[in-house]
């Protein structure tokens, strides 16, 4: 039960928080559960894709196989996913009605996805694994999603750009999150240097552009 909790209580801050930083119109529970469920689902796909793919490329370079298992196996499945969730249960609901909405509802999906990760991951190796990963993946996967979530909000109010936002949508999170499977990934001591200021421009950007989009009833629909 404690390593349940440990596994889980980042998951339910982070979430607690963005609820808060919605200032005009607050989502309706019903949906964000959706999101989050949606989220949670995505793991059974995704494994499965994961250990295909996996076996599609061996390199005996050790920074070859960090990208490829990075980039491919890792950050274009698992954010492909949360996309799809986001454009099937949210991205013409009418409760997206706001800019920052687009962050919420991305976030809890990715939190969703990253609760059950984050069960597999205590559950099997313990509270020490726990506490590390509640100050980095946890809030990795919700920076991921608020990077998606700005690019929906985007792509659903600015219509002129809509197309080129919504693959921003994807892209810009499949780089964030393989830059920072990488330097884990890749065993390089040059390279872990650099994750902790990797960490801090994550934070940085991602408040900058929660703060964007939650700024101003004028961004109602």
């Amino acid at each position: 039960m404690r390593l349940l909790t440990i596994a889980i209580t980042p998951i339910i801050l982070i979430l607690i928080y963005l609820n808060y930083r919605d200032k005009y119109e607050k989502e309706p529970k019903k949906l964000l559960i959706k999101a989050v469920a949606g989220g949670a689902i995505t793991v059974i796909p995704i494994y499965f894709i994961e250990v295909f793919l996996g076996e599609l490329f061996h390199s005996d370079s050790t920074i070859k196989q960090a990208f490829y298992d990075a980039f491919v196996v890792a950050s274009f499945t698992e954010e492909v996913f949360k996309y799809l969730v986001f454009w099937i249960l949210i991205w013409k609901n009418k409760n997206f009605n706001e800019f920052f909405d687009g962050i919420i509802y991305a976030v809890y999906i990715s939190m969703g996805f990253a609760m059950v990760e984050n069960v597999l991951y205590v559950l099997g190796s313990g509270h020490g694994v726990g506490i590390l990963r509640a100050l980095t993946a946890v809030p990795g996967h919700a920076l991921f999603g608020v990077a998606m979530g700005y690019y929906f909000g985007l792509a659903r109010f600015l219509e002129k750009k809509s197309l080129y936002y919504l693959k921003m949508a994807l892209i810009v999170p499949i780089i964030l999150h393989g830059i920072y499977d990488f330097i884990l990934m890749s065993q390089s001591g040059w390279l872990l240097l650099l994750f902790i200021p990797f960490l801090i421009y994550m934070w940085i950007a991602g408040f900058r552009k929660m703060k964007a989009h939650s700024d101003g009833s004028q961004f109602k629909k």
